[in-house]
């Protein structure tokens, strides 16, 4: 074994695990799941069946990633933040199956603070920056800076987290330095 498996975790069969992953207490990684290298899953997560993670992602604790959810590499999922993938859940008329799920993206380096909740069906730009308790309903742009209830775009994030200064067309990172511009109401990395 290449990578940590805390003794209080079940890992189910036929799941792949990076090298160097950790896996912390009380997690449980169901049948079917990809895990990158080089991830962090922190105490108490449930990572769903035929869950795709990749390299360097970070969950931490409390996190439940279920079956439709996909994360791209360098992903961070702040505490106890909350994924769904059914639009319209009932104990009456259960839905359970790849059928019944909404699949959701999470791009390459985006953020997720804690609390938040992902709304199934939509798909977190690269390297956007989702604050504390907001609630995605909506597609989330590159870069964007999503706040509140229903989450609305405040601002961008540069690559490095640094919340970009206000701007026109183009704009520095005054911490990291790179440099960004305006496309067709996009931003891009110059």
């Amino acid at each position: 074994m290449n990578y940590f498996i805390h003794e209080s975790s079940y890992v189910d069969e036929n799941v792949q695990i990076g090298a160097d992953t950790k896996v912390w207490h009380f997690c449980h990684i169901q049948s079917g799941a990809v895990i990158g290298r080089n991830c962090s899953i922190g105490q108490n997560v449930n990572i769903g069946n035929n869950v795709v993670i990749g390299n360097f992602a970070k969950i931490q604790n409390n996190v439940s990633v279920y079956e439709g959810v996909t994360l791209e590499d360098h992903v961070f999922c702040g505490p106890s933040m909350v994924f769904t993938n059914v639009l319209d859940p009932r104990c009456k008329y259960p839905q359970r199956g790849a059928e019944f799920y909404h699949k959701t993206l999470v791009k390459e380096g985006a953020s997720i603070g804690a609390n938040a909740t992902i709304v199934c069906g939509n798909t977190i730009g690269r390297h956007a920056f989702i604050g504390a308790g907001a609630v995605v309903t909506k597609d989330v742009p590159d870069y964007a800076l999503m706040v509140g209830v229903p989450a609305r775009q405040i601002g961008w994030a540069c690559e490095c987290g640094e919340i970009l200064p206000k701007f026109d067309q183009e704009v520095k990172c005054p911490r990291c330095g790179l440099k960004y511009i305006i496309v067709k109401d996009k931003l891009q990395a110059k």
